[in-house]
């Protein structure tokens, strides 16, 4: 009989990522599925249906099925999670592996345990949840397991969980509907407003991670942008640089800030205090956007870094619950 060792799973905004004991991430494809809009069918997952954005007839859409940490469409969701489970575990029934889940903040009970479902139909021998604050923090190596008091900003493509853990638990919550998709889409709306040139999300998401910046870089970045022309409908090719994109994304990173900053007076003095000591930990995707962490320090006054793998905290947290059972197995929700 194979051995087929437990794995952790991050059901993710932008990605699906699938940790197995033993050998690490083994599975990382985006969160998207192609659907024939007229009949319903779906035709690809993951990365084959991320490469149909853009280049296909108006009947086929590529979904998301999760945004701004809800499941929008659970459907395909299910049916996105069932598929790359499949790929993992394999047709071994009779070695079924266990699963560590952490859930998207914005999940209902009725839709966890039809998660659990899910993931049973998908040759998954039991699934246990992890809230996706718990996990994401494990993951980073923040230290909450005891009573003093640390803050994670996790910023997902859909949008931003914050929280204030200790002793094991997220003490104070909320969340913002900004994030990677954020940052792209104010970057598609400077290219439209100042050049009448119209970009696709790929393209603003390119000029995002190659030039985008929450402070302004001392070295002046540029890139060739192509585009559509909204005024002669052709294509055109444009140069912009780092400054110009710094100016597009400033808003939406002073509202990550702000959001930040309320999270903070919400926060019971004694952990405030902690967190003002400790400072910021930054998680995900789009935590990655050059001097993000050095933006917040400088406004809020508190110390701000960025965890190392930001992308992968989340599965390496369920990771390290699938390591260490006995002493971590208290956080799970059974």
């Amino acid at each position: 009989m194979p051995q087929i060792n437990d794995i952790g799973i991050d059901l993710g905004t932008s990605n699906v990522i699938i940790y197995r004991k033993g050998q690490g991430i083994i599975l990382r494809e985006p969160c998207a599925v192609a659907v024939d809009q007229e009949t319903r069918n779906i035709l690809a997952f993951g990365s084959e249906a991320w490469r149909m954005i853009g280049r296909t007839p108006a009947n086929i859409q590529v979904i998301r099925p999760l945004a701004q940490g809800e499941v929008i469409d659970f459907d395909l969701a299910g049916a996105l999670l069932r598929y790359f489970v499949s790929q993992v575990t394999g047709r071994h029934r009779l070695s079924r592996p266990r699963a560590i889940l952490a859930t998207p903040t914005g999940v209902k009970e009725i839709e966890k345990k039809a998660l659990v479902t899910t993931l049973f139909d998908a040759g998954v021998r039991r699934t246990q949840l992890l809230d996706k604050n718990i996990a994401t923090a494990l993951g980073a190596q923040m230290n909450f397991l005891s009573e003093y008091g640390c803050m994670l900003v996790d910023i997902s493509a859909g949008g931003t969980d914050l929280a204030v853990l200790s002793n094991s638990t997220a003490a104070v919550v909320s969340s913002l509907r900004i994030g990677g998709d954020s940052f792209d889409d104010a970057v598609v709306r400077y290219l439209r407003r100042k050049y009448n040139l119209l970009v696709g999300e790929r393209t603003a998401e390119e000029v995002k991670i190659a030039l985008g910046s929450a402070i302004r870089r001392e070295t002046l970045v540029s890139m060739d942008v192509t585009g559509r022309n909204l005024i002669s409908g052709l294509p055109k090719v444009l140069t912009v640089d780092s400054d110009e994109i710094y100016e597009a994304l400033i808003d939406a990173v002073n509202d990550l800030i702000e959001g930040v900053q309320m999270l903070i007076e919400r926060t019971p003095p004694q952990l405030a205090s902690d967190v003002f000591q400790d400072g910021v930990t930054l998680t995900g995707g789009a935590a990655q956007l050059y001097g993000l962490a050095e933006a917040i320090s400088h406004v809020l006054n508190i110390p701000c870094h960025v965890a190392d793998d930001p992308r992968d905290c989340t599965v390496l947290g369920c990771a390290r619950v699938l390591e260490e059972p006995a002493q971590l197995r208290r956080l799970l929700n059974i």
